[in-house]
C-alpha cells in the first residue's frame, strides 16, 4: 500500500471512477492520496475511530481546547475536536481541490445527527461549517428535513453531501433539491462554478436491513440475493442521474463485499471507502474493468421485490415520499448508530476533561 499500485490506483487511471478515503485520519488519508484518493470524510463516528487509533496524537489538542474553553460542556469540546481533525485533514486535500477547480479534493464534515428533523438547525450548523475551510462538502441526512436543507444550502452556494441515504427515492429527492437550489441561485446571478454536490448511497446498509427483515419475519430466499439489493438500488439511481443530467454525483459507501466496489467501476462517480476495505480491494485480485452498465440479474430483483416490501420502497423511484424517509428501516437503524457513536465520542472527551489535570491547568 502507498506504492502507487493496486486495483484502486488502476481504477483511477483507467476509468472516470474515483474514490475517497472514508476517514479523516492523517496517516490513512495521506496513504490513500498516494494511490489515487481524491476526497475524504469525517463525522462523529469517524472521529471517534481516529481517536481510538491516534489518541496520543490528538490528546494534546483536546487538552488545549478544554483549557481554552473552561466552561464548555463535553459536547462543545467534542464538536471543536471534530472541527480540528477535519480542518487538518482538509489541508491534505486542498492541492487536489485547487488543481481540479473544486470538483475534487474535498473533505466532508457532518452536521449533528440530532438535528435530523430540524432543517433550520441543519442549515445554521452547515453555514458555520462552511467557514472552516474552503474544500468542504457539508454532510446532512437525507431525511425529510434534510431534503429541505439541501435545497436551501445549494441556494446559498454550499456543496452538500447527503448521507443516511440508501434508496432510489432518497437519491432522486436529493438531486432534485440540489437542482432547485442551484437554479434559484443562478437566477440571482450568483456564482456556482465551485459547487460540487454529492449524494451518498450507503449500499451495504440496505443489504444489512433486508437481512434483519428476513431474520425477523422468517423470509427465506437465496442468501446470495441479499448481497445484491444495495447494488441494484445504487445502479438504478446512477443511471437515472446520468439520464437526467443532475449536477449531483453519486458517492457509494458502506462496503460489505467487493460487489459494492467492483460493480460500479467505470461509473462517473466516487466511492468513499474505509482504509481497511481499501487494503482488501488492493490485494483482492479483482479485475479492474467497466461493470457499471452490467445489469443486476432480473431474477434477483424480481425475487427481492416479491418477498421484501422494503426493497420495493428502496428500488422504485416513487417507492417513498420524503415524509416517509425518516421511518424507513435503514434510516432508523443508521440514525441510532450515528447517535450512539456521537455519545461514545463525548464519553472519550469527558474522560479527558475529568481525569487529565493538564486539561484543567492544574
Amino acid at each position: 500500500m502507498g506504492d502507487g499500485k493496486g486495483p484502486l490506483y488502476e481504477m483511477t487511471l483507467k476509468t472516470p471512477t474515483e474514490f475517497w478515503n472514508d476517514s479523516c485520519s492523517t496517516a490513512e488519508l495521506s496513504d490513500a492520496i498516494s494511490y489515487g484518493a481524491t476526497g475524504g470524510t469525517s463525522n462523529p463516528t469517524i472521529v471517534g475511530q481516529v481517536l481510538k487509533k491516534e489518541l496520543e496524537t490528538w490528546k494534546p489538542k483536546i487538552t488545549e481546547l478544554i483549557r481554552e474553553n473552561p466552561t464548555a460542556t463535553e459536547g462543545v469540546i467534542a464538536w471543536k475536536t471534530i472541527e480540528a481533525i477535519s480542518v487538518n485533514a482538509a489541508k491534505l486535500l486542498k492541492p487536489i481541490y485547487d488543481k481540479n477547480n473544486g470538483r475534487n479534493g474535498r473533505l466532508s464534515i457532518q452536521t449533528n445527527t440530532k438535528f435530523y428533523q430540524n432543517a433550520k438547525a441543519i442549515v445554521e450548523q452547515a453555514v458555520y461549517f462552511d467557514t472552516l475551510y474552503p474544500n468542504n462538502n457539508i454532510k446532512l441526512p437525507a431525511t425529510k428535513a434534510g431534503i429541505e436543507a439541501v435545497e436551501e444550502l445549494s441556494y446559498r452556494g454550499i456543496s452538500v453531501n447527503a448521507t443516511v441515504s440508501f434508496t432510489v427515492p432518497q437519491c432522486i429527492a436529493v438531486a432534485e433539491a440540489v437542482e432547485r437550489g442551484i437554479e434559484r441561485r443562478k437566477r440571482e446571478r450568483k456564482d456556482v462554478s465551485l459547487m460540487s454536490p454529492v449524494c451518498t448511497i450507503m449500499v451495504g446498509r440496505l443489504d444489512d436491513w433486508l437481512k434483519v427483515v428476513a431474520a425477523k419475519k422468517g423470509v427465506v430466499t437465496d442468501p446470495g440475493y441479499l448481497e445484491w439489493a444495495g447494488v441494484a438500488a445504487a445502479k438504478k439511481a446512477y443511471h437515472l442521474y446520468k439520464e437526467r443530467g443532475y449536477r449531483t454525483r453519486l458517492l457509494n459507501a458502506a462496503y460489505r463485499n467487493h460487489f459494492h466496489w467492483s460493480q460500479f467501476i467505470g461509473g462517473d462517480m466516487s466511492m468513499t471507502i474505509t482504509y481497511d476495505w481499501q487494503q482488501k480491494f488492493n490485494t483482492s485480485g479483482v479485475e479492474v474493468k467497466n461493470r457499471i452498465d452490467d445489469p443486476v440479474d432480473p431474477k434477483i430483483i424480481a425475487e427481492l421485490e416479491k418477498k421484501f416490501p422494503d426493497f420495493r420502497q428502496a428500488y422504485d423511484e416513487k417507492g417513498m415520499r420524503p415524509e416517509e424517509f425518516d421511518n424507513f428501516g435503514s434510516t432508523r437503524r443508521t440514525l441510532l448508530a450515528f447517535l450512539k457513536s456521537y455519545d461514545d465520542l463525548v464519553t472519550v472527551v469527558r474522560g479527558i476533561m475529568i481525569s487529565d489535570p493538564d486539561a484543567k491547568g492544574e
